[in-house]
């Protein structure tokens, strides 16, 4: 299987578009700012997914894992912020987390999976 068929990718690839269309609605002043770092972050999960799916080697894998996994809680934070500053509402952030949260542990699975061998966890099928 592809990158492009696991569960943990297609999730990713949502909770980047939503971020995307999420984050265009957040103040002017905001483009290089905020809105600029949700952006990267969200884009970051399924890239770095995507390339780590590539690597042949275990650790290869799993540090890109990490950095996916690292980008998700970033994100988590920046739409807390931008709740918290009320730019963004519960109804716009609440999806974003819950999404955000269901990526991150979907990747310590397979995180975990990387470390003791379970391939069925690292391709995302479970």
């Amino acid at each position: 299987m592809n990158y492009q068929g696991a569960v943990v990718w297609k999730k990713a690839m949502k909770l980047a578009i939503a971020t995307c269309r999420c984050a265009a609605g957040l103040p002017a002043e905001e483009r290089f700012g905020l809105r600029s770092q949700m952006t990267r972050a969200a884009v970051s999960v399924p890239s770095n997914i995507a390339e780590g799916w590539a690597r042949e080697s275990r650790k290869e894998k799993a540090q890109f894992l990490a950095i996916a996994h690292g980008s998700a809680a970033e994100l988590n934070t920046q739409v807390l912020i931008c709740r918290h500053l009320c730019w963004l509402s519960h109804g716009q952030s609440d999806p974003l987390l819950k999404l955000a949260d269901e990526v991150g542990r979907m990747l310590t699975v397979m995180r975990r999976g990387l470390r003791g061998g379970r391939s069925e966890e690292v391709e995302g099928r479970k």
